[in-house]
């Protein structure tokens, strides 16, 4: 279905379900994947999952069609779904959104194409650099020196990159960043667009701009050439289960092309058929719903500011650049006023309150507020933090604040992960060139990358991170006492 159509689509209908259901009644024997058959073949598994679960959990066959090559059902299922996000085309994506955001840059780039991009992206995007051997050309964000946090691209920076690399062959923007942080993403689709270029957003996050009024711009309302939305997040489907979206200029055959590369051809049809259910719920219910979710977003910085110490920070950060626009759906709170890093409270919250949150890092933790989420749920968050503010604040003084460090880049991404590598001691591998990844997940956006210079600041942010109890990932050392650099530089 073609954005702007005359057609509008019944958003009440959710074909892979249905088709599910009407299988489900059809007791069909099953002579084929998977071996549980139905779950008989695993009553362990089926009681904790429930009959109505693995009775569906079933192989492509002609009434439930196949994602590698949609003609019926998971066709329609794509076409109500660019219908309800308003593009071009949609893809269902059982691979997470790390798919969907490799698929958009395998889809733009080639080995040598040099891609514009912020440093603050996802692991998965400089994963694909990997994969397929493009440049990376990085727009280092400004950071904010009280959160210690990085911004968006600001306009001057993408012009700027844009004259210097004219061959590139597309623009990556974070819509938002995980601390709910916009770009001018309508300018930068522009200025990518006058110079030949792609523009692809990664919108892992941004789920909810699509369905909320008073929200940041979705990337195909700003013209955006393709989108990776991660429905899994705030849009209420299971876990793993993302769309990738596009606009009219791409060509979605060739795009399928390359989902086809690298995602498995045992599409699971639970996760499908979440993002079909959840594309209707969002369709019918959306803009309700996130208005409620970005009431209570705002209810709860006015209180967690209230209790003194915290910083939840919100729209009083637009500067009109490079925070072009806050999503106020996301509740990110500044702890080092209280004497504690990110981290420290995300793990008291857990270990002393049963409150799990999204993250915490060096100097701010982020509560994901979504689909799911209730007014008790919010009240027992803001009651905790008052709580740990009086039983653990601290003096502050030795705490680290930056949580993005420029990065000086040696060689292509590709290029060092595949060279010639020696494995040294954290502390000696200071000015070599990492082979590998450093990061802390969530939210899994690198500290090194390879190709990168180890500098002295890197190696004291990832021993300060351990120490604080970060959940470091990466490098082949599990415990990261070593780093694999490339030998010789």
């Amino acid at each position: 279905m073609m954005k702007g159509s005359r057609f509008k689509l019944n958003q009440n209908h959710a074909p892979i379900h249905e088709a599910l259901e009407t299988f489900r009644r059809m007791r069909v024997v099953p002579f084929d994947v998977p071996g549980h058959k139905r779950g008989r073949g695993n009553p362990e598994l089926t009681e904790f999952l429930g009959q109505k679960c693995v009775g569906v959990d079933v192989n492509s066959m002609k009434p439930l069609d196949n994602l590698c090559h949609p003609v019926s059902v998971i066709r329609e299922a794509e076409e109500l779904a660019a219908d309800a996000f308003g593009a071009a085309h949609a893809f269902l994506m059982v691979g997470g959104t790390t798919s969907s955001v490799q698929t958009m840059v395998l889809t733009a780039c080639k080995r040598g194409d040099e891609i514009i991009l912020p440093r603050n992206v996802h692991r998965s995007v400089l994963n694909a650099l990997v994969l397929c051997g493009a440049i990376p050309v990085y727009v280092n964000p400004e950071v904010d020196q009280r959160l210690g946090i990085s911004l968006g691209m600001r306009r001057e920076q993408v012009e700027k990159a844009i004259k210097e690399h004219p061959k590139a062959v597309a623009v990556l923007v974070n819509n938002p960043t995980y601390y709910g942080i916009c770009s001018d993403l309508r300018a930068i689709v522009k200025m990518a667009h006058d110079a030949g270029m792609l523009c692809l957003a990664d919108e892992a996050h941004g789920t909810h701009f699509y369905f909320g009024g008073g929200l940041p711009v979705s990337a195909m309302a700003a013209g955006a050439d393709m989108a990776s939305v991660s429905m899994h997040k705030s849009g209420g489907s299971l876990t793993q289960s993302s769309l990738l979206l596009t606009g009219p200029a791409v060509h979605a055959g060739y795009v399928r092309q390359i989902i086809n590369l690298t995602q498995t051809t045992s599409g699971s049809y639970l996760l499908m058929s979440s993002l079909d259910i959840s594309r209707r719920n969002l369709a019918q219910r959306g803009r309700q719903i996130f208005h409620q979710v970005a009431d209570m977003a705002e209810y709860a910085r006015e209180e967690i500011n209230a209790i003194g110490g915290y910083y939840a920070f919100g729209k009083e950060l637009v500067n009109g650049n490079s925070v072009f626009d806050f999503d106020i759906t996301k509740l990110s709170v500044h702890t080092l006023d209280i004497g504690l890093a990110g981290i420290e409270v995300y793990d008291i919250l857990r270990d002393e309150y049963d409150i799990q949150i999204e993250f915490g890092d060096i100097g701010n933790i982020l509560a994901y507020l979504s689909i799911g989420d209730r007014a008790q749920e919010v009240e027992r968050l803001v009651s905790a933090l008052a709580e740990i503010r009086r039983r653990f604040q601290t003096d502050g003084s030795g705490l680290l604040s930056q949580e993005y460090i420029d990065p000086q880049v040696v060689t292509s991404p590709q290029e060092a992960f595949y060279a010639d590598k020696c494995s040294l001691p954290l502390r000696e591998t200071e000015g070599k060139v990492c082979s590998e990844f450093v990061m802390c997940y969530p939210p899994g956006i690198p500290i090194l990358a390879p190709g990168e210079r180890i500098t002295a600041e890197i190696l004291d942010y990832i021993e300060y991170a351990k120490a604080k109890g970060c959940n470091m990932t990466g490098p082949e050392d599990p415990d990261i006492l070593k780093l694999n650099v490339l030998a010789g530089r």
